[in-house]
């Protein structure tokens, strides 16, 4: 696992001891393998509190509600604090690659050649 990936996991984790309380999170290491739905069963509106504090912290291009629309019932109820901890990474990422290139500056403009001169 990334640097990125132990902090983007770390920081879930947080968000998570906020939403579910410690009690529940001290029997069980979350993980990349950790499931919402089985070993955390997260309920909806818990969900919807996760999804709030990764705005906050992501801002706007980590929309829990939008990837989890994209996935069916089965794979809802699958889904592991891995698979969300890719996506961000995936997604902050190519925000950070995009702001990059949007703010590196342009490439010299290269020289005109010059005009043949005509004969004469």
């Amino acid at each position: 696992m990334t640097t990125t990936a132990d902090t983007i996991l770390t920081e879930i984790t947080g968000m998570l001891v906020e939403i579910v309380g410690d009690e529940f999170l001290l029997s069980e290491e979350v993980t990349m393998r950790t499931t919402f739905n089985e070993d955390l069963a997260l309920e909806s509106i818990e969900f919807v509190a996760l999804a709030e504090l990764l705005h906050h912290r992501y801002g706007s291009d980590v929309d829990l509600m939008g990837f989890l629309a994209e996935k069916d019932m089965d794979a809802i109820l699958a889904m592991s604090v891995g698979e969300l901890v890719t996506h961000i990474g995936r997604v902050t990422h190519a925000s950070l690659a995009g702001a990059a290139s949007a703010s590196a500056p342009a490439a010299p403009a290269m020289p005109a050649a010059p005009s043949p001169t005509p004969a004469g």
